[in-house]
């Protein structure tokens, strides 16, 4: 008699972070990139967008967010091995939900946030307008239709501020 052992359960993969900066540029930018997270769960969602910034742009210390938009949470986290201070703000009327990151010495990024029940679609086209491309297939020029997602890219500025070398 032979006994099987039953197959392990699988793991379903990590739904990757769909985040995509602005080029670097030698102009500010009101929008340094654009963020669609997965849910309004933001101790969930929040340390997986930081994890994927650009190390360019150093230790995330502050994060405000809209204190409607997002899910209850405390006013710090512990995220990659380090203290997030979270602050929540009433929205404005007149600017999209943003995600404002800081980072001590090295400046200010704002993230505009698209919501999570967004079709694919609806995200391309936030996404081209709130960093200025065209929407996918303007002008012959075929885009993906689906936001760029990032892994953790090196490198990349994108933000405002001053930036210094990380050594």
């Amino acid at each position: 008699m032979s006994t099987a052992v039953p197959p392990a359960p699988s793991t379903p993969p990590l739904p990757l972070v769909r985040l995509r900066l602005a080029p670097h540029g030698a102009l500010p930018r009101r929008i340094d990139g654009v963020w669609w997270p997965h849910s309004r769960d933001l101790l969930t969602q929040l340390p997986k967008m930081l994890a994927a910034l650009p190390s360019a742009w150093g230790d995330i210390t502050g994060v405000t967010v809209d204190a409607a938009a997002w899910s209850a949470a405390p006013g710090r986290m512990f995220v990659a091995e380090q203290v997030v201070r979270l602050h929540k703000a009433p929205a404005s009327p007149h600017v999209p939900d943003r995600v404002v990151l800081l980072s001590p010495g090295l400046g200010r990024w704002d993230l505009q946030v698209i919501p999570p029940n967004a079709t694919e679609e609806a995200a391309a086209l936030l996404m081209a307008a709130a960093l200025g491309d065209r929407p996918p297939g303007v002008d012959g020029v075929a885009r993906p239709s689906s936001p760029t997602t990032v892994a953790r890219p090196r490198g990349r500025a994108a933000g405002r501020g001053t930036r210094a070398p990380r050594w």
